[in-house]
């Protein structure tokens, strides 16, 4: 059982992680690979909106996806995209990215390959990787200007949709970690992390929530992954 306590600290962490931009038309809308087909939903409702003319759906496999996306990520985006009414012409897949670095910047090198000029990208992910991906962003392509979007959806919702309470708050931990400890090595810009979320996120890890958090090993720089 996960006590109100930790759940309490769990929110601190979901609410912090949302940026709440405003969607904004965009060159292009990049869609995040993940085991969450929420982010090609949205991405595609963004699109309807007349937010971007082209989206790029970026992501191979891992671990977590494999069995559910065995052509990959960003195919299985694209087929969503595709029952969903998108034109395949409006549809770019980048196939090989297996970390959210790798996402910026094989997307970037796609569009480039094929002249599209960029200077703002809407950046779809899920509700708990906002953040993040937009340090990342910032830090690997800092010409473009970034807005970020996810499915709008409470912590409740987002945990009654994975079914899978104690994951979902090791994953919230796991992203608040990287958060704190990327831009030391170069993977993402810093982020201002408010004292209350610093807390919470000690706390879920002293209460046994780390089997998303990356090994920080003296002298051993963690591998950015997805």
């Amino acid at each position: 059982m996960i006590s109100v306590q930790d759940w309490e600290h769990t929110q601190l962490l979901w609410d912090y992680q949302q940026m709440h931009h405003e969607p904004r038309p965009c060159s292009v809308g990049i869609g995040l690979g993940s085991h969450d087909l929420g982010v090609a939903d949205t991405t595609v409702a963004l699109y309807r909106r007349g937010m971007m003319p082209l989206i790029v759906f970026t992501g191979a496999t891992s671990q977590t996806t494999k069995g559910r996306m065995p052509r990959g990520e960003a195919e299985h985006y694209r087929d969503r995209a595709l029952e969903l009414g998108v034109p395949a012409d409006a549809i770019l897949v980048e196939p090989n990215a297996r970390n959210t670095g790798q996402n910026i910047t094989l997307s970037r090198s796609l569009l480039e390959e094929r002249g599209i000029e960029v200077s703002s990208v809407l950046l779809v992910s899920k509700p708990y990787e906002e953040r993040r991906a937009y340090a990342t962003a910032r830090k690997l392509w800092p010409e473009a200007e970034f807005v970020c979007a996810s499915t709008p959806m409470t912590l409740s919702e987002y945990v009654d949709s994975i079914q899978a309470p104690r994951l979902v708050v090791d994953m919230l931990v796991g992203s608040l970690q990287r958060l704190l400890i990327y831009p030391m090595h170069g993977f993402t810009v810093p982020q201002e992390v408010p004292g209350d979320v610093t807390q919470a996120y000690e706390r879920l890890v002293s209460h046994g929530f780390t089997s998303r958090l990356v090994p920080t090993d003296v002298g051993t720089a963690p591998v950015p992954d997805a």
